[in-house]
């Protein structure tokens, strides 16, 4: 079933999964095990043309939907969470840059990002500041016409590999949230370095560091929007980009269950197949329920962004929340279908289950998504 997609965007879902078979699914254990970043997969990337799908033509992309982005983003998830983080950050990176740049920012910065000549990060989280935003220590103060950043980041993707950073600082601290401000800090502006690179359970093949900033000067022209409007912009963007996170969840979900399927239909116990355990058939039916609701409502929540229909912040949240809840619970039935073939590193199991974990955790915790949606559903209080 096809969910209603156009023609044109069933063409590209059946070429990114030949694309996904052929090149990407064979590195995937190799990309775990040396947890080093994909430079490869990049180039494969850039070569189709996968890179520019979320941004404008004008600025040398495809100018695809997001509903378009999260139909590409399950498929190399199926096969290999790590590579989809390469599309998908880019996507988080830029946003604020789309959404609140100047058209001299915006064709400065985003061209090189469309083709996949730099890359970009998205910079919120700080040791004592992640789902409490109001805790931000990065301070950015005017002088002249630069802004001098001091302070911190931690958990950053794409840290010390991206030359592009939204990076979201402290401009007037009394004010809380609202002396948030946003900047666009480049690789190599004086007193912007990298620290911790991440040890990780999981999506080892991307990397995570810390950024550092000691006074680091940042031209006034980099401010994003007005000093301020930070805090709005980075909700505005994580609104916007949840569904990504939710079409990850979903593909490591439906890639577990494709593959546990048909290992089940050639293990054989008691003399049969174990698929034809009726106790092990009505896991595996409440796994499918669970992805093809995911898959109906990250579809739904991209098209109400791409509509901006009222009320997309919450359908967002649900979608992320519902979908990498539902990627942790299938890959670990998953685990136990497949018994201790299921934990063993040669089956990609125990690392799809590694993987989903973090959808859970990153671009807002799932504790913080039913938040989202519960001020949705009753309104702030």
């Amino acid at each position: 079933m096809q969910y209603g997609l156009t023609e044109e965007q069933k063409m590209l879902q059946e070429s990114i999964r030949e694309l996904v078979r052929d090149k990407v699914e064979p590195r995937s254990i190799e990309i775990d095990e040396e947890g080093e970043y994909p430079w490869d997969i990049l180039e494969l990337f850039k070569e189709n043309e996968i890179m520019g799908l979320p941004f404008e033509e004008k600025y040398g992309g495809q100018g695809a939907d997001l509903m378009t982005l999260c139909i590409v983003i399950e498929e190399i998830a199926k096969a290999c969470v790590n590579s989809s983080l390469i599309l998908g950050c880019q996507e988080l990176g830029a946003t604020p840059i789309k959404i609140a740049g100047s058209d001299e920012q915006k064709m400065k910065y985003l061209p090189p990002l469309a083709s996949g000549e730099k890359l970009c990060a998205f910079g919120l989280t700080e040791p004592e500041a992640g789902s409490d935003a109001a805790a931000m220590k990065t301070r950015a103060v005017k002088k002249g016409d630069t802004y001098i950043m001091n302070g911190s980041k931690c958990f950053i993707t794409n840290g010390g590999i991206a030359e592009t950073y939204c990076v979201f600082a402290m401009t007037d601290p009394e004010k809380g949230v609202r002396g948030i401000s946003a900047f666009i800090v480049e690789k190599g502006f004086p007193g912007f370095d990298f620290g911790k690179h991440e040890n990780k359970m999981g999506i080892r093949g991307s990397v995570t560091r810390e950024l550092l900033f000691d006074d680091c000067e940042v031209p006034a022209e980099n401010l994003l929007g007005k000093e301020g409007r930070g805090f709005n912009l980075a909700m505005m963007t994580l609104d916007r980009t949840r569904s990504s996170i939710g079409a990850q969840g979903l593909g490591v979900a439906a890639g577990a269950l494709e593959y546990t399927i048909n290992y089940m239909k050639e293990r054989v116990q008691f003399g049969r197949p174990i698929a034809a355990l009726q106790g092990l058939q009505f896991m595996v039916a409440d796994l499918g329920m669970q992805v093809e609701a995911a898959r109906q409502l990250v579809y739904r929540s991209a098209c109400m962004v791409d509509n901006q229909e009222p009320g997309f912040s919450g359908v967002s949240a649900m979608a992320k929340c519902f979908a990498t809840d539902t990627a942790m619970k299938v890959t670990t039935d998953c685990v136990q279908l497949m018994g201790g073939y299921g934990y063993m590193k040669e089956y990609p199991m125990e690392r799809m289950m590694r993987d989903a974990k973090i959808t859970q955790i990153y671009e807002g915790t799932n504790q913080i998504q039913r938040v989202v949606i519960a001020r949705q559903l009753l309104g702030k209080s």
